[in-house]
Formats: structure tokens, C-alpha cells, sequence
């Protein structure tokens, strides 16, 4: 358990860590005043002034989150401040990069991290095309074949492994394949086993459907390079379906995880070897990047929808009025987190 909690920490930490210094960076080359840099939430456990003075760099007690705390975001000190050292005096564009770069930075760290497991462990295949199906399974009996290339499931098109498995993931019932065989395409009707059949099965041979994907590593520099981008926008189109699938009620809200659900996923991949871990690390890191570019109030993509409304309307919305709407946002997302954290905790025991 200690470990899980290390591990946790130290995950979390880096997505945190890597996403802040993001915003630091470009306030720092814009000239805006940094206040606070701070690792974490709550209560200070560690803070020290940086050499000109002027931002706090701090380590706080809950190991979840963190900050940038720029002027120019209301608070009283800024009154004391020259204009030009204000986050609403800079252009839209290098408002745009500050706010941007948090998620920017996880998409970065993602890439990285897939780089080097590309590059060490090998980079797997991504393809869509079936190696193998097992005899007298679902898929077999419905007509699936070695080779096919599956293109969609239940009308959601597939361009990975990534797509099928999240497809599947949602299927219920009776699910409708989409393949390729020999430049036609065929379509077929796979219901797959049941809970209870499959725990017929040995343990080591168990499965849904009976669909087998390959194993297959590509080694090398250039492979690595291939696969870390080629993973990337695999996953991000699978956080883009999920996001879909919310809102069409095929995933329900209490599908998502919060800090409680993380700390699971850590503990259970602790065993699968630091490989995994780096993995996870590498999908947390885009899934922040990606939650964080939503177009919500208190996110960053909705500080980003604000400045695109500026840049249409040509002057800013009020800052009285933006502040109330990132702040009612907040205590949404408020619930919504103790909704899923509530949800995880049940789960988890």
C-alpha cells in the first residue's frame, strides 16, 4: 500500500508539476508577475521565495493539484502592480499560449514518455486487423476471419486498437462489425459470451467476443518516433469518444474516475511492471491535457473560450462577470468531483 502511495504521489505529481510550469513558463517570457508556484493544495508544508523576490514557490500538504497564481486574476495586490506586469494587459495570443501551455506541456510529456517506451520496450502494433480468432468463439461462429480489418463497430468508425477496445468496452448485447476482406466490405452480427460463460472458461483463455490482436513490436528510433505519435492520437480519439459517448448516455458519469479511482488504477499496475506505470503516466498526462482544453468555465479551455469571444466581439468581457462565471463553474466541477470521488470509493472496496 505504501508503494501504491509513492507511486501515486510521484504520478500525479509529475502530470502536476509538468502542467503548471507550463502557464510559469510563458508568464515568466510575457513579463507577468507570478505570485505563487505551488505543487499540490491546502496547507504549505514547504515555501520558498524565488532570488528576485517575487513568486512564492511552494509544496502544499494534498498531493492533488496545484497552481499558477498570475497577476491580474483579481486579487488586491495587483493594484500595486505596473500595468504592463498584468495577465488581462498582454495580447490575446500570448494570453492564449499562458493558458494553453498546461495542457500543451501534458500532450508533450505524453509523446515523451511513449518515445521512450517505444524506443525500450518496443513499439506494439496499432492496426485494426484481426491475426486471429479463436475457434467456435462469437466472433468465429458469426463469420469473422484472420485478416479482416475491422473499419467500425456499432457504426463508430475504428482506425485502432485503441477505438475497438473502447467500442467494445460500451457494446451491450448483439454488436455490429464493420470489416474489410479483400477490399470489400462485409458486415457482421457478433453477441458475445456472457459473464457467467466466460467464467466457464480457463482463466487463462478467457474472452467476450474471441477476437485475438497481435503482439507484434517494432524496434528502433524511427519506430519509436512512429509509435509515439501514432499512440497519441489513437488515445486521444478514445478520450474524444468517451466524451462523445457521455453525452449520448452510452458511458455513464459513474464510469469516470477521480483521485480515488487513480490511486486504484496505480495499485493495480504497480504489478505489471515500471513499464506500465510509465504507461499510465503517459495516459493520465494526456487525459489532464485533455480534460483541462474542455471549453468549461474554470478549466483552461474556458479561459481560452473567453479570450476567443474577446478576439470576436474586439473588447473583453467584464472581469467581474468572467470571474462569477469561472467561479460557478468551479463549485459545478466541486460536485462533480465528489460525486465521482464518492463513486470510486465504493468501487474501490
Amino acid at each position: 500500500m505504501i508503494l501504491s502511495i509513492i507511486y501515486f504521489i510521484l504520478i500525479l505529481g509529475v502530470i502536476v508539476l509538468v502542467h503548471e510550469f507550463g502557464h510559469f513558463f510563458f508568464a515568466k517570457l510575457f513579463g507577468i508577475y507570478v505570485y505563487e508556484f505551488s505543487i499540490g493544495m491546502g496547507p504549505k508544508i514547504f515555501s520558498k521565495k524565488g532570488k528576485k523576490g517575487e513568486t512564492v514557490y511552494s509544496i502544499r500538504a494534498i498531493p492533488i493539484g496545484g497552481f499558477c497564481q498570475l497577476a491580474g486574476e483579481g486579487v488586491e495586490e495587483d493594484l500595486k502592480l505596473p500595468k504592463d506586469r498584468l495577465l488581462q494587459s498582454k495580447p490575446v495570443w500570448q494570453r492564449f499560449l499562458v493558458m494553453f501551455f498546461g495542457a500543451g506541456n501534458n500532450f508533450i510529456l505524453a509523446l515523451i514518455v511513449l518515445f521512450f517506451l517505444g524506443l525500450i520496450m518496443g513499439s506494439p502494433s496499432n492496426s485494426t486487423v484481426i491475426p486471429n480468432v479463436i475457434e467456435n468463439s462469437p466472433a468465429y461462429n458469426s463469420g469473422l476471419l484472420a485478416g479482416d480489418k475491422i473499419i467500425s463497430i456499432d457504426g463508430q468508425k475504428t482506425k485502432s486498437i485503441d477505438d475497438v477496445q473502447i467500442c467494445l468496452a460500451i457494446a451491450s448485447g448483439e454488436t455490429e462489425f464493420r470489416v474489410l476482406r479483400s477490399d470489400k466490405e462485409l458486415t457482421f452480427k457478433v453477441t458475445p459470451l456472457t459473464e457467467e460463460e466466460q467464467k466457464a472458461l480457463p482463466e487463462e483463455n478467457r474472452y467476450s467476443y474471441g477476437i485475438q490482436f497481435s503482439q507484434e513490436r517494432e524496434y528502433g528510433f524511427f519506430g519509436a518516433i512512429k509509435y509515439a505519435f501514432t499512440k497519441f492520437t489513437s488515445l486521444f480519439r478514445q478520450m474524444v469518444l468517451t466524451f462523445k459517448f457521455l453525452f449520448t448516455g452510452k458511458v455513464s458519469v459513474r464510469e469516470l474516475s477521480g483521485p480515488v479511482g487513480i490511486y486504484s488504477a496505480v495499485d493495480q499496475t504497480k504489478n505489471n511492471g515500471i513499464a506500465s506505470l510509465f504507461s499510465l503516466l503517459a495516459l493520465l498526462s494526456l487525459n489532464v491535457g485533455f480534460v483541462n482544453l474542455i471549453p468549461f468555465p474554470a478549466f483552461d479551455g474556458g479561459r481560452i473560450l473567453f479570450l476567443l469571444i474577446e478576439k470576436i466581439k474586439g473588447k473583453p468581457v467584464k472581469p467581474e462577470t468572467e470571474n462569477l462565471i469561472h467561479n460557478i463553474g468551479f463549485f459545478i466541477l466541486l460536485g462533480l468531483v465528489i460525486l465521482v470521488t464518492i463513486n470510486d470509493i465504493i468501487k474501490f472496496f
